[in-house]
């Protein structure tokens, strides 16, 4: 027996085609945020504007909330490893092409802008199928938690890795490189989703409803569900006030803490420490119970700790900080998908994780556009400190309504084995 058969922590990897994806993932997801951090600094480094930075972060992720829906009913009985094979490729080719156009020195912001625009309706196809297929990744239901927050310990490992990595590559030669780096990673998950063998067929044989009647039915069914109603509410509100602080940090990077790309990759690697460390403590947890007030807590602590941030001018309290907004950040988001995730009938999981992603992304661009418009007339400081407000309010909402929550929870956890 393998150790992580064990294993408390570990209990996702009993099943083989999970560990194949987050072997593949470890490796393509530490290039992506090595682009993340290259695409930031080098759009500033054009532009100099905080707008105009926030403007790339809508254009990569207005797709989500444009599509998020729609991609969700119209994945309903298809071939989910496929689509994330196609959308994988078009990263790939993606990445290439603005390594390409770097390198050449040829780069400008428009290009910029069309490749975000790009990748962003591929990811409004990918994001919802990986959503859908991680769960076919882990057969035992009993596992599903530990596997959604050791996926997000991956995500986390791989936000401290790959800043880190970016900041010094960009200092050394360049952005360009970064983006070439990326594009090679993209191999190791195509070639793990290659290698995958399931018992069941990945295409269901249930009969497909037409796209805007499947999507009609899943909002109808969040609607009459309040803690699934209530859970994609917060993190809605939560994704447009306080995710688009990472769009911000070559502002506090470079103007607030005096720093350069190595400022920004340390500050981006702190949020990485702090998020892995909150999804370690999540996918030790053995039961749904007491999610929901997790997430309102995590919440709060996640608004207090931007709102110190906002105020901080010294570097080494800045890296604590940002450990800080890193754990809760990924407390508040991994409680609500293993919420959203647990609570829901699996007739209706495409089209409700949709709007799981459309609530934790799709809202974030149109929040970006709106931290980068408020930081270009009143201060990035000002504005990361008004959404540390917001979100402690929200905070204080959700655990006001947890009890009547969990009422309403409880019996679908029951019915499901899950407790």
């Amino acid at each position: 027996m393998h150790d992580w058969e064990k294993s408390t922590l570990f209990r996702a990897f009993r099943h083989r085609n999970f560990r194949l994806f987050y072997m593949g993932q470890i490796v393509s997801l530490s290039g992506l945020w090595m682009q993340r951090v290259a695409m930031n600094w080098l759009v500033y480094r054009i532009t100099g504007s905080p707008l105009l930075l926030g403007t790339v972060d809508f254009m990569t992720q207005i797709p989500v909330l444009l599509f998020g829906s729609f991609t969700g009913a119209f994945l309903e009985g298809r071939n989910l490893r496929r689509v994330i094979m196609i959308c994988q490729t078009i990263s790939m080719l993606h990445a290439f092409t603005l390594a390409l156009l770097t390198l050449t020195g040829v780069v400008e912001y428009w290009h910029i802008l069309i490749l975000a625009g790009i990748i962003g309706t591929s990811d409004s196809f990918e994001v919802p199928a990986r959503q859908g297929f991680t769960i076919r990744l882990v057969e035992d239901e009993k596992d599903l938690g530990n596997g959604i927050a050791l996926t997000s310990t991956l995500f986390n490992v791989t936000r401290l890795v790959g800043p880190s990595i970016a900041g010094m590559v960009i200092a050394v030669v360049g952005e360009g490189i970064c983006f070439l780096m990326n594009g090679m990673a993209y191999s190791a998950t195509l070639t793990a989703l290659f290698l995958m063998r399931f018992k069941k067929s990945l295409v269901s044989e249930e009969a497909r409803k037409s796209v805007l009647e499947g999507m009609k039915e899943g909002l109808r069914y969040v609607g009459s569900f309040p803690p699934l109603r209530n859970y994609l509410g917060a993190i809605a509100l939560v994704s447009f006030f306080a995710f688009p602080y990472m769009v911000l940090l070559p502002v506090f990077a470079r103007e607030i803490l005096g720093g350069g790309p190595s400022t920004l990759g340390f500050l981006m690697g702190a949020t990485g420490l702090g998020a892995l460390a909150g999804s370690i403590r999540l996918a030790l947890r053995k039961s749904p119970v007491g999610l929901g007030k997790i997430m309102a807590v995590s919440c709060i602590l996640l608004g207090l700790s931007m709102t110190a941030f906002s105020l901080s001018k010294i570097f080494a309290l800045s890296l604590v900080l940002m450990a800080c907004l890193g754990f809760f950040m990924v407390s508040t988001l991994v409680s609500c998908n293993t919420l959203v995730q647990t609570l829901v009938d699996e007739d209706k999981r495409n089209r409700v994780m949709s709007l799981f992603i459309v609530s934790a992304m799709g809202i974030t661009p149109l929040g970006s556009l709106n931290a980068g418009w408020i930081a270009s007339r009143l201060g990035a400081p000002f504005t990361l400190l008004m959404g540390g407000i917001i979100s402690v309010a929200i905070g204080f909402l959700l655990l006001r309504a947890w009890p009547s929550m969990w009422a309403l929870s409880e019996p679908v956890y029951r019915k499901k084995n899950l407790l």
